[in-house]
């Protein structure tokens, strides 16, 4: 199930919101929250929800045994029976395929591939259910010695299978303390539209344009029709993502939850640390805590810990090669940057640095979109005329003219106007209730305009659906 979805909009959230509310006790809203977490997982795929509760089985009693032998070796002896179950799942049903594949290219070996279907969400929990035995081990956090409140945590339906990564410093005491305010309510409930119309409005139309010019061979394509994909293409994902991660914190926040940030106008960047300050934050901040640091040898070792960051960073999105090259291609221009230091790029004109990362980070999207590598080549090629192409060409001007709307609506919504507006509303009581009136106006159009599209909708996908 998804969020942008008709029957999650109009029937399963409603029933959700019906049960959940009525009962002020804690206990009982944690069971419904349980029960119809595990329904909105278990919807289309059963079975994967045995995995995701033997997972937090496992992990819950690790996590008992590291509080209790925090001191000793079978304390660290828990902490790594928790990292290879954890990732050895992970490993088995995300990368078993891809390792062999790899494997099959040495002479002589002909193993067979095994064909596993990826449990959705499985990337994002996993990692959640990793942030916690940690931080129990570090005594960052208490270890939670109620079973169901740490399935709770982990099977959350807001953000089980789009993220953010929660970690659970987060959201420990609300667990098992919190309440929803008006405030919350009306904050959540607009967060969610504007989520959702990010999701339906933008990114949905932003893909229909992207299949029609990378949806099959791109040798043909000119230079301009190249450039023009690609940056439809890098907007697409943003709303895509940004759009259910919106939707996931506004859910939460409606149940109590106050979720961190995962996206914060990326796009607005000056260079590329900055981006991946603003870009997926809580995988950005996994990393940083548990492997920048972490000691490879008795030591830490700056630029092989940075770039085992960035090779993890995209092994994380995807099972390809295309996803590590994806990651090793920015950290490299991260070491980059680190080299010349913050003094001196600072010191450059502000105008070429947001020439210099727009271009990086759009050209990364064209490596995060290829998997095939002839199909790959054919678009670095394309990017600068060397298959023969045209500069340009009628099809894809057409494209940018019909969709001339849609694209500045993108363009405009990756900047932080809505803060701006936001600004001029809060002097005095009077104009914030009319810049709340507005807002409520709007979010509500929104609702209203994304609910429309979605019932003759032939193309919703997500992005993120099975990372």
């Amino acid at each position: 199930m998804v969020f942008a979805d008709l029957f999650f909009l109009y029937i399963f959230l409603p029933l959700v919101l019906i049960f959940y509310f009525l009962n002020k006790n804690i206990k009982y809203k944690n069971a419904v929250l349980i029960v119809f977490s595990l329904l909105f997982y278990a919807w289309g795929e059963p079975m994967v929800v045995f995995l995701l509760v033997l997972s937090t089985i496992v992990n819950w009693l690790l996590g008992l045994q590291i509080d209790k032998h925090r001191d000793d070796k079978y304390g660290k002896m828990a902490l790594a029976g928790s990292l290879v179950f954890s990732l050895g799942m992970l490993m088995i049903f995300k990368y078993l395929g891809f390792f062999v594949e790899n494997l099959n290219l040495i002479p002589f070996i002909n193993l067979p591939v095994p064909k596993i279907t990826l449990p959705i969400g499985i990337s994002f929990y996993t990692f959640q259910i990793l942030s916690y035995v940690i931080d129990c081990y570090w005594g960052k956090v208490k270890v939670q010695k109620n079973y169901f409140r740490f399935l709770l945590f982990v099977s959350l339906f807001p953000q089980l299978i789009a993220g953010p990564i929660v970690r659970y410093s987060v959201v420990e005491k609300e667990i098992d303390k919190r309440k929803t305010t008006v405030t919350d309510l009306a904050d959540g409930s607009c967060r969610f539209m504007i989520g959702l119309a990010k999701k339906v409005i933008l990114a949905n139309n932003l893909w229909t344009i992207v299949e029609n010019f990378f949806g099959g061979d791109v040798s043909g394509l000119s230079v301009f029709a190249t450039w023009y994909t690609v940056l439809v293409y890098a907007m697409y994902v943003y709303f895509d993502f940004s759009g259910y991660s919106d939707m996931a914190i506004g859910l939460g926040r409606i149940f109590g939850f106050h979720f961190d940030e995962n996206f914060r106008y990326p796009f607005i960047c000056r260079n590329i640390a900055e981006f991946w300050q603003r870009w997926h934050i809580s995988l950005g901040s996994f990393f940083r805590d548990y492997l920048l640091y972490v000691p490879i040898g008795g030591k830490i070792h700056g630029n092989l810990n940075l770039f085992l960051v960035w090779f993890c960073t995209g092994m994380w999105h995807g099972a390809s090669w295309n996803y590590i090259i994806w990651g090793l291609y920015f950290g490299i221009f991260i070491f980059i940057e680190q080299k010349i230091g913050k003094k001196r790029m600072k010191a450059i004109p502000t105008v070429v640095t947001h020439i210099y990362s727009k271009i990086i980070i759009i050209v990364g999207f064209g490596i995060f979109y290829f998997e095939d590598f002839t199909q790959l080549g054919n678009f670095f090629k394309n990017l600068v005329g060397l298959n023969g192409n045209a500069l340009t060409d009628t099809i894809a001007t057409t494209s940018m003219i019909n969709n001339c709307f849609l694209l500045i609506a993108a363009i405009v919504a990756c900047f932080p106007i809505s803060d701006v507006i936001s600004k001029y509303f809060d002097k005095n009581e009077k104009s914030i209730t009319i810049g709340q009136s507005l807002k409520v106006a709007y979010c509500v159009s929104m609702l209203v305009i994304s609910s429309l599209m979605l019932v003759d909708a032939t193309s919703n996908p997500f992005l993120y659906f099975r990372f």
